[in-house]
């Protein structure tokens, strides 16, 4: 399980990663985090700010993704992701958009090298 601190619009807001993400996310938005996270981040690819637009519909992908990676850091926040997001000033996607992308990334790395050394424990 992995955090990451990100400040947002003055707050900061805790994210955590773990293998559990992907069935929180599809229980709450009925839909394939790592569909959703692979088209996120191809619509984001070599874009920076100003430099094209995001579409709205990634966009919503985004708001999702660090919604249920903040909820599940911290469940204090708003069961509701409309009154979460509400508590935020308007910010930048890209610079948001990055720290949740490499925290996803890493903990993708991390379940890989630990299914690869449970193989090598259990002799496969």
């Amino acid at each position: 399980m992995l955090e990451k601190t990100v400040n947002i619009s003055g707050t900061e807001v805790r994210f955590r990663s773990s293998a559990a993400i992907p069935r929180l996310y599809r229980i709450k938005f009925k839909r394939d985090i790592f569909k959703d996270l692979a088209k996120l981040e191809a619509s984001y690819k070599g874009k920076t700010t100003g430099d094209g637009e995001i579409p709205i519909e990634d966009l919503e992908i985004f708001e999702n993704v660090a919604y249920v990676m903040a909820y599940h850091a911290d469940h204090s926040i708003p069961g509701n992701i409309d009154d979460w997001l509400d508590q935020f000033e308007m910010f930048s996607i890209y610079e948001v958009l990055p720290e949740i992308l490499e925290l996803w990334g890493t903990n993708l790395i991390t379940d890989v090298n630990a299914k690869k050394n449970l193989n090598r424990v259990a002799g496969k």
